[in-house]
């Protein structure tokens, strides 16, 4: 579990991501990225966040901002996701969590009064320089993707 803050370099990441390709942080060197980290494909809020950062996807490569989303799924789930929702952000297969662990949003989560571990919904910015210029925890998805798009139009 690691404090990130603004201003700390973005922990390396190569993940396996949809569609069969790799996903990794140093692929966006020199342009800045959204890792939002969501705790499962296809439940309500993690479909809604997703489908809200596809919505605007277009003003994000604009400024040349990349979105990409990680969860513990199975990059075949991810593909899955992605087909049924006609999404447009690339996804990342965490399955042993390790990243969700560097940006420490691998966490003891409570439901119904037992504790289990699993992914705190976060959103990081990072700059074309790999540092971390905004951090989003606990987020709530409405109205998330437009200020991570607020913020993204600042760097």
């Amino acid at each position: 579990m690691s404090d990130l803050d603004v201003g700390d370099p973005a922990p390396e990441f190569e993940l396996e991501g949809n569609s069969g390709k790799r996903i990794s942080l140093s692929s966006f060197k020199g342009k800045p990225v959204v890792v939002y980290f969501y705790p499962k494909d296809d439940t309500p809020g993690c479909t809604k966040e997703a489908i809200a950062f596809t919505g605007l996807i277009e003003e994000f490569e604009k400024i040349g901002v990349s979105v990409v989303g990680i969860s513990p799924d199975s990059a075949a789930k991810h593909d899955k996701f992605i087909a049924k929702h006609d999404l447009a952000v690339s996804l990342g297969a965490d399955t042993d969590t390790a990243t969700a662990d560097a940006y420490g949003v691998w966490v003891e989560k409570s439901m119904y009064g037992r504790k289990y571990m699993g992914v705190e919904r976060a959103t990081f910015l990072v700059d074309a320089d790999g540092k971390i210029a905004q951090i989003w925890r606990k987020g709530k998805v409405p109205g998330h993707a437009e200020a991570v798009l607020e913020a993204a139009r600042a760097l």
